[in-house]
This record gives structure tokens, C-alpha cells and sequence, in this order.
């Protein structure tokens, strides 16, 4: 278990606007619990990822301990040519890469998931939602993203999904801030 400061970054520091990255978008399907030590293949081989984490507190040997965790387990997009690729695969820490079908699609799924992790938001873990309203914040921290509504108790939660992973994340958002999308 690794200590909270010895996490990777969760976007690689060559370059941190996911807007910008050229090449071919991948995600890294990782051997189990290979996501952190993959991610720093990465960044010592300068190839740009993202690797999406959140705080979790876990209870071990009576402690709490406060860890970084992958929001899609054995999961890490990056970015970069066919030599990247072969890079990535030659660390042996992968079962396969996919390539993104739709790469202005996956951006914007993970330019949304950035966001959400930059403003501190809660994620937690959310299986890909196909029934519900698709909503867009109109106001606040989190403006201008969307995705699939879900209310529990008198609390909104806003799904942001990555499609190509049939996985997302739910955040809370306050319901009077959501619009039709």
C-alpha cells in the first residue's frame, strides 16, 4: 500500500490540459492492481495519461488510512503514436490497449472527469446508467457539465460517464442547479 504522497499524478506533467494531447487516445486495460505502477511507467517514458483517483479511507489493523484510489480500476487512458503503444505494452503491466473509436468523445468524458476531480467534488464509483434524465449544471463549480441524473433521498447525483468503459462516476450536485441538458 503505497503512502498518500508516494501516488502518481494523475495526469501526467508534460502537459495537464487533456485538450491539447495529440496521438491516438488508448485506454490501458492493467494487470489487477497495476494501475499506480503503470501510470509511473508512463510518466518516466514522457507518454501522457490520465489516470482518474479519488480519496478513500480505509480501516487496516485498527487505523484509518487515507489512500488514493483508481476510480476505474485496472483502467488508464493515454495518449500518443503507435511507438507509445508498443512502450506501454512493453512494461508488461497490461492485459490489452483499445483504441478510442470516437476520440472528441472520449475526451470530453475525461476533460469532465478532470474537472470534477480538480474542484475537489466527491466521485464515487457508478456502473454505466442507461435510464434517467441527461442534465447539465447551470450553476457553480461543476457548470457545464452533464450526464444521467439519478435522485436519492432529496439529493441529486450527476453520473458522468466514460462510454468506451460502460463505467462513470457520480457526483452530488445540488438539484436546483441542474437544467435539461
Amino acid at each position: 500500500m503505497l503512502k498518500y504522497a508516494d501516488n502518481p499524478p494523475i495526469v501526467s506533467t508534460q502537459a495537464t490540459d487533456l485538450l491539447d494531447w495529440t496521438g491516438t487516445w488508448w485506454v490501458a486495460h492493467t494487470k489487477a492492481r497495476a494501475e499506480k505502477a503503470f501510470a509511473w511507467d508512463l510518466l518516466r517514458q514522457g507518454i501522457d495519461y490520465f489516470l482518474p483517483m479519488v480519496d478513500c479511507v480505509r480501516v487496516s489493523g485498527g487505523r484509518k488510512r487515507r489512500l488514493l484510489v483508481p476510480l476505474f480500476p485496472s483502467y488508464v487512458f493515454f495518449c500518443g503514436g503507435e511507438e507509445d503503444r508498443y512502450h506501454a505494452l512493453a512494461t508488461n503491466r497490461l492485459c490489452q490497449t483499445l483504441e478510442a473509436p470516437d476520440r472528441e468523445r472520449l475526451v470530453g468524458e475525461l476533460v469532465q472527469l478532470q474537472r470534477a476531480l480538480a474542484s475537489r467534488a466527491q466521485l464515487d464509483p457508478y456502473p454505466f446508467a442507461a435510464v434517467g434524465a441527461r442534465c447539465r449544471v447551470k450553476a457553480g463549480p461543476l457548470r457545464g457539465l452533464d450526464g444521467i441524473v439519478i435522485r436519492r433521498d432529496k439529493t441529486a447525483r450527476l453520473v458522468l460517464q466514460v462510454s468506451m468503459l460502460g463505467q462513470g462516476a457520480a457526483v452530488e450536485v445540488d438539484a436546483s442547479l441542474l437544467e435539461p441538458a
